[in-house]
C-alpha cells in the first residue's frame, strides 16, 4: 500500500492492488475503533410538506433494518441517491458502540 500526499494537507491519495486493500488502509487511518458496515438503500423519500425533509432506509448485512427521517446532509443525500439508483449498495465507516452506527453516515460511500 502506497499512500502519496499531494498539494495541500488534505488532499491524499492510496495506492493499492484492491478495493480490499484501499478499505482496509482508509479503516486504520481513522483509528483502531473504526469498523465497516455494509448494508442496502431499500427506500428512499423526499417530503416537502410535513416537515420531515427527507428519509433513507438501509438493511444492514450484519442483521437489521434502519429508518433515518430528517438530519440527513445534501452531501449524504447524493450518496444514498446514487447508491439507490445503482446497485443500492453502501458502506459506512463508524467508531459507534451498539446499534448506534446503523445511523452514523459521517464516512459513507456508494459501493457496486
Amino acid at each position: 500500500m502506497v499512500e502519496l500526499k499531494t498539494g495541500t494537507d488534505s488532499s491524499r491519495r492510496i495506492h493499492g492492488a484492491s478495493a480490499e486493500a484501499i478499505q482496509t488502509t482508509r479503516a486504520e487511518k481513522a483509528g483502531p475503533k473504526f469498523e465497516w458496515h455494509y448494508g442496502r438503500v431499500t427506500h428512499l423519500g423526499s417530503f416537502c410538506d410535513v416537515g420531515v425533509d427527507r428519509e433513507v432506509t438501509i438493511v444492514w448485512e450484519e442483521g437489521g433494518v434502519a429508518s433515518q427521517q430528517g438530519d440527513i446532509s445534501d452531501a449524504q443525500w447524493e450518496i444514498f441517491k446514487l447508491a439507490f439508483m445503482t446497485s443500492g449498495r453502501i458502506d459506512v465507516l463508524s467508531d459507534l458502540a451498539g446499534e448506534g452506527w446503523m445511523y452514523d453516515y459521517r464516512f459513507l460511500e456508494a459501493a457496486r
